[in-house]
């Protein structure tokens, strides 16, 4: 029967005694295969030896978020050469989201939303990106992608509420004849894409720890109510209170749970 061996030898010949002039050579040993005949669909030789010949996902888990921002895609790295970005950028996406979600309940009857410029362009916004490219180092391909991606989007909604040379707000009022109902649609549809964008990480946090699959539904839940909130208003020039209060209250559970 045809066997399935693996051999190693070195890339370059050498002699089985060297001599005294000649050094050893130190080139890697490469790793190859005598028979490929009896290999499998999950069989390391598919993935020519590299990094993904070890995964085998329908026979091993991995612990979920461990710490990690992992959902458990992946085997968290256990030789780490830098401090855990996570908690940072969680922090700075919790605070914002908190101030956010205060916001929209109209708490202490603040419903002009200028104030969360400072914190979302600075700490929920920069830090979190940081954070995000520090994951990404780390060689953690989801926490990259959520931190990297929420950083931009405070910093996005920071400049949206900058007034000046920016001005959104007012090109839009300039635009729909002094009115505000244009902005309110367009900034709807951007609440609408992140809710998507957010979605796909919820799923893929189904098979992870509760907390963490319930983080990314909350915040899922808060988007597409803002969005709807601005989309759907009780007027033409204002949004519906009642939707974004609810968005708000989400808004607050997210953080929490992020915190």
């Amino acid at each position: 029967m045809p066997s399935d061996n693996l051999s190693i030898f070195p890339s370059t010949s050498m002699s089985s005694t060297p001599s005294s002039q000649e050094k050893p050579s130190t080139t890697e040993p490469t790793l190859v295969r005598t028979n490929t005949s009896t290999a499998t669909p999950n069989d390391p030789f598919h993935f020519d030896f590299g990094p993904l010949a070890h995964v085998n996902t329908a026979g091993t888990t991995y612990p979920a978020f461990a710490g990690e921002l992992q959902p458990g895609l992946w085997k968290p790295q256990k030789r780490r050469k830098m401090a855990n970005p996570a908690p940072l950028g969680l922090c700075g996406f919790a605070l914002t989201t908190f101030l956010l979600g205060c916001i929209n309940m109209q708490t202490l009857g603040i419903a002009t939303p200028n104030i969360i410029v400072g914190p979302a362009f600075a700490y929920g916004g920069l830090v979190q990106l940081l954070a995000g490219m520090w994951e990404m180092a780390a060689g953690n391909t989801f926490g990259a992608t959520a931190l990297s991606s929420y950083g931009g989007f405070w910093i996005s909604l920071s400049i949206v509420f900058i007034p000046g040379e920016f001005d959104i707000q007012g090109a839009y009022k300039a635009a729909n004849n002094g009115s505000l109902s244009m902005f309110y649609d367009a900034f709807g549809l951007f609440l609408m894409g992140w809710f998507i964008f957010t979605f796909l990480l919820w799923l893929c946090t189904l098979k992870s720890t509760y907390v963490f699959c319930a983080l990314f539904a909350a915040v899922d839940i808060a988007l597409l109510l803002l969005a709807v909130g601005y989309i759907h208003r009780t007027a033409p020039e204002v949004p519906n209170a009642k939707i974004i209060k609810a968005g708000g209250l989400f808004a607050l559970l997210g953080a929490f749970m992020a915190w």
